[in-house]
């Protein structure tokens, strides 16, 4: 299992986490465990400091990133694995009507087509993000065992985010060709 980062950097977890106390805490561990100043310990201890600047890195690159926080924060709580992704039938649905579209693009290149696969990207995106901006703000303060059903709204924004930065990769390709 990955370490906890966020008890690595003596923050509490969360989704929205104070940015530049995440950046000051990496930047005091990154002076601590420097490989130099400690050139003169015992082999152990160098190899030790090399694995805590190694996490340190790790971690915040993890927590620095929103999509690698929020993914790391949801595999941490086992909902990443293989077998728990599962997705609202009304969104597959709408996702294979847009897909079902961009598969007519590779036939018949249509540039009205694509704006329109665009604006309904947009629009499933900006309702994703408005619906779940209040669960990332509240996480913190929840109470333990109202957390398992933030988490399960978190990892369904998670998956259909990533459905939609498919179409949206797709669409890329069709937008040059057009």
């Amino acid at each position: 299992m990955t370490p906890n980062y966020f008890e690595f950097y003596e923050l509490p977890e969360t989704f929205q986490p104070d940015e530049a106390a995440l950046k000051r805490r990496y930047y005091a561990l990154s002076r601590e465990y420097h490989p130099d100043f400690h050139a003169t310990e015992s082999p152990e201890r160098q190899q030790e400091i090399l694995q805590l600047a190694t996490l340190n890195t790790n971690a915040y690159r993890t927590l620095a990133d929103p999509d690698q926080r929020m993914a790391y924060i949801l595999s941490q709580h086992h909902l990443l694995e293989e077998g728990k992704q599962e997705l609202p039938p009304d969104f597959l649905m709408e996702v294979m009507e847009l897909n079902e579209q961009l598969m007519e693009l590779e036939f018949e290149p249509d540039p009205a087509v694509v704006e329109h696969v665009t604006r309904e990207v947009n629009a499933l995106t900006d309702t994703l993000e408005a619906g779940i901006e209040p669960v990332l703000a509240g996480y913190p303060g929840l109470p333990a065992d109202a957390r398992p059903r933030a988490l399960e709204q978190v990892q369904t924004y998670y998956l259909k985010k990533r459905y939609l930065l498919r179409i949206r990769e797709s669409l890329a390709k069709f937008a040059t060709r057009s």
